[in-house]
């Protein structure tokens, strides 16, 4: 289907991350995840599918000069550009890079999604002025769908679903049932600390249990190396972790800063970045003492807690 000889699951180009720790990586048959190591702060993923002459991108990249990367390796496997692009949320190190990774492309997203980008803007690049954002911009979705859509590559079926509240408000999970791939955005993290501050997590976790009944065999992360099926339950062990830390906390009195410093890293200190507990109490302390799931809080004051948490060191990111 691809005209490439590459064996799945390895990556191209040798095999290995290239200096930028790019690599692409086979995942079924004109499958991709364009895969960013190690993965931490806006080293996103993202996906290609390929089919019947046609092909679909899923996310982009945070700055202009990555963007620009995965353009040559969308061109790289195929002369056609993508028809659609699929943002899987609105952080911008998923979706700042769609004017220059896929200009052609059709934008679909959640409904709220499609909100959250408008709101949001180009805030993300105010958390870390130093990086090299380049020419960057928010192109709001084209199309929002409610609960599922199915879009077609080809022959090849591409359902976009949305479970609820995880890790924002308008998370779509991309899901491959013929070839048994899951592009899951940043519900699920490999080798990287979950971040719920925006989203939800007991929403989390029916997503988890919904993810189980599609029984995916390859799971592409929103960040983080290619995993299977046990990215879920690592996923899951993390959450019920964070939410007894969070009744603990809470019977005690404490604040999610002070919960976080007592709990350290709990069995999940070889994660990345793992600061980000603090914004997950928040949303724990939140939604146990009765707010709804989603409801906004205060990101940026909340963000500066999580800095503090990182001994006042500003969470590294190499965008």
């Amino acid at each position: 289907m691809t005209g490439l000889s590459v064996p799945r699951g390895a990556a191209l180009h040798g095999g290995a991350a290239d200096a930028d720790g790019i690599r692409l990586q086979e995942v079924a048959d004109g499958v991709f995840a364009h895969v960013q190591d190690p993965g931490g702060w806006c080293l996103s993923n993202a996906g290609v599918v390929l089919g019947g002459g046609e092909s679909l991108l899923v996310d982009t990249a945070a700055t202009e000069r990555r963007a620009r990367r995965l353009r040559a390796a969308l061109t790289g496997l195929t002369a056609v550009p993508p028809r659609l692009l699929v943002l899987t949320h609105f952080h911008g190190d998923h979706v700042f890079g769609a004017g220059v990774a896929a200009p052609e492309a059709a934008l679909v997203a959640h409904e709220n999604a499609r909100r959250e980008m408008a709101e949001a803007g180009l805030g993300l690049t105010g958390l870390w002025p130093a990086v090299d954002w380049g020419r960057v911009e928010v192109r709001l979705p084209h199309l929002t769908y409610r609960d599922r859509l199915t879009v077609h590559v080809g022959e090849r079926p591409v359902e976009l679903l949305h479970f609820g509240p995880a890790h924002t408000t308008g998370d779509t999970l991309v899901w491959l049932p013929e070839d048994g791939v899951l592009f899951a955005g940043d519900v699920l993290l490999s080798g990287c600390t979950p971040f719920l501050l925006m989203g939800s997590v007991r929403g989390t976790l029916r997503t988890l249990d919904r993810l189980r009944e599609l029984a995916p065999r390859t799971v592409v992360p929103g960040h983080g190396p290619v995993a299977g099926p046990e990215l879920l339950d690592e996923t899951a062990a993390y959450l019920e972790w964070l939410l007894s830390i969070a009744e603990t906390g809470l019977a005690a009195g404490l604040s999610p800063l002070e919960t976080a410093r007592d709990a350290g890293p709990g069995p999940f200190p070889h994660w990345l970045d793992g600061e980000r507990v603090v914004g997950n109490l928040h949303r724990a302390f939140a939604e146990l003492t009765g707010a709804a799931e989603g409801a906004a809080l205060d990101v940026v004051r909340i963000f500066g807690e999580m800095v503090e948490h990182n001994g006042g060191r500003l969470p590294e990111c190499y965008a």
